[in-house]
């Protein structure tokens, strides 16, 4: 397993919502840009998977909030695996938003697969990112998930 990956931000002007603390559907839209970052420093940017004409689905998100973060706070998400079918179609991953005083302040866990864009079906995903899935490191209540594809 690799180390923890993460990205750090700052809340920025259009994350807060009316009551000035980073609003809910900004704890999505961070953990995408997380997300993206990963598969991109694992050998699949943005135009990769346009070339190859699939990319992830998302089926489910749930978040819990524990604590507030405002309008330039520095915010630092991790991205890991909570769960994973053996074949990678399908996959749970969890994103954890921390405080920079260390406090945990949502945690998001998001299930989806991977879509192709011709069959509009959950696909197998190339070796290269199923195995950057594989590798990436996993959470304590990691679990297998059952397959997409029926044998």
């Amino acid at each position: 397993m690799s180390a923890i990956f993460e990205k750090t931000f700052h809340v920025g002007w259009a994350h807060v919502d009316f009551n000035g603390h980073l609003g809910n559907t900004s704890f999505l839209d961070l953990a995408v840009d997380v997300r993206m970052f990963f598969f991109s420093e694992n050998g699949f940017p943005a135009h990769e998977f346009q070339r190859l004409r699939f990319g992830p689905v998302i089926m489910k998100d749930e978040i819990t909030y524990f604590k507030e973060m405002y309008m330039l706070d520095k915010i630092r998400i991790t991205f890991q695996s909570a769960g994973l079918s053996e074949d990678a179609t399908r996959f749970k991953i969890r994103n954890d938003f921390f405080r920079e005083d260390g406090k945990l302040a949502a945690s998001l866990t998001t299930t989806g697969g991977w879509l192709s864009l011709e069959t509009r079906k959950l696909i197998v995903p190339p070796k290269k990112l199923a195995n950057a899935m594989k590798n990436l490191s996993r959470t304590d209540d990691f679990e297998i998930i059952k397959s997409s594809i029926k044998s």
